[in-house]
């Protein structure tokens, strides 16, 4: 029993073997050569990728990623300027992503692959370390906050300062004013400010 696409095949030869594995392999380098014809240098797949097709890749001077996540790849398209794609049939039709470095590198103990140079530029990785979750945790909401307020502000740039602020102008305000109430009301007036 052979598990091809989900199926169950069913042989009585060794041969018969060697020919499904043929035709899946032929199948594999068709795909491949569509995915050529499109004439990247690297590969992005959200699966794992086999030995051969890696293999063929390899040969002609591609890079090949897998098992990129679903909303990565998705945003690495926004940023490269390219798009996520299905299909490889029709090479014509398919706007590549551009960046100018791609390059693996540790973070602690971790592998991960960076992408400089990306074509519109609009995106960053923010990598947080520490000592412990607790400390992650409160690094990350600091920096959701810091973010959602930058947000805002270009949102909507007009801001109201804290601090007091508002309580110091309306003193300053009333400051003002004393000198021209007369009476015992500027005397309540001063000491309010």
């Amino acid at each position: 029993k052979i598990k091809i696409y989900g199926s169950r095949v069913r042989v009585d030869s060794m041969n018969k073997v060697a020919e499904i594995e043929e035709a899946e392999k032929d199948k594999m380098r068709s795909k491949c050569d569509k995915i050529i014809a499109h004439g990247c240098n690297v590969f992005i797949n959200r699966q794992l990728i086999y030995n051969l097709p890696e293999s063929i890749f390899a040969e002609k001077g591609i890079m090949a990623i897998e098992h990129a996540d679903f909303d990565g790849v998705e945003r690495l398209a926004a940023v490269t300027g390219g798009e996520v794609v299905s299909t490889f049939d029709h090479p014509e039709l398919v706007t590549m992503g551009e960046c100018d470095v791609i390059e693996e590198i540790m973070i602690g103990e971790d592998k991960v692959i960076r992408m400089g140079g990306c074509k519109t530029g609009a995106a960053c990785t923010i990598v947080l370390r520490g000592a412990s979750s607790h400390v992650l945790d409160e690094a990350e909401r600091s920096l959701h906050d810091a973010l959602c307020i930058l947000q805002a502000t270009v949102k909507d740039p007009r801001s109201i300062y804290g601090g007091g602020c508002t309580e110091v102008l309306m003193a300053q305000a009333i400051d003002r004013r004393v000198d021209s109430t007369p009476g015992k009301r500027a005397l309540a007036m001063a000491a309010f400010a």
